[in-house]
């Protein structure tokens, strides 16, 4: 399992570490599925005009500003997004896994939650074995592109998504900037 320190840097530096460790899922009945993170995007507090933090602390971006290493996951159009926290009042988005041991489309964060059953119950919870997710080490990819982040009215001037530029699960293929 990846340690708590993991999480306890900068939002990009996070999301970059990300790619390649393996995504683990157990569900209730005991059932396990292993994903490859191959697509990430940073988020960091007020001064990011696409963070959830933007407006300052709330009921519902709670985690963010609870500490690194805790999951939080919100709803967009029906779907919940997985975000872990970072440091300082920011997160990560995963936006994307390749399946490594199942079937499904876990290409996007909506299918990705979909895919691997993971809903806001949660939310704030630490990243740890006992809860059902948690992050293994993987093989970072051998190249890894970097974009504007998808589906934001505004963005940051530097490019804070990150993907492996190999994979075909990618959710979206646009093309890196750097």
């Amino acid at each position: 399992m990846l340690p708590a320190r993991f999480f306890n840097r900068p939002a990009d530096e996070v999301a970059r570490g990300l790619l390649g460790q393996t995504l683990v899922r157990r569900l209730p009945g005991g059932r396990v599925f292993r994903g490859r993170v191959v697509e990430t995007e940073a988020y960091f507090g007020r001064d990011d005009p696409g963070s959830r933090a933007r407006h300052g602390r709330k009921d519902y971006n709670a985690p963010m500003f609870d500490g690194a290493g805790r999951f939080f996951i919100y709803n967009v159009h029906k779907y919940w997004m997985l975000n872990v926290t970072t440091k300082p009042v920011s997160a990560v988005l995963i936006r994307a896994v390749e399946p490594l041991n199942f079937e499904g489309n876990p290409s996007g964060p909506g299918r990705l939650t979909l895919a691997l059953q993971i809903d806001k119950s949660f939310t704030a919870l630490p990243i740890r074995k006992s809860t059902g997710i948690w992050f293994e080490e993987g093989l970072p990819p051998a190249r890894i592109g970097r974009s504007l982040r998808i589906g934001l009215r505004e963005d940051m001037e530097e490019p804070m998504r990150f993907f492996d530029l190999e994979s075909r699960w990618v959710s979206v293929h646009r093309r890196s900037v750097v």
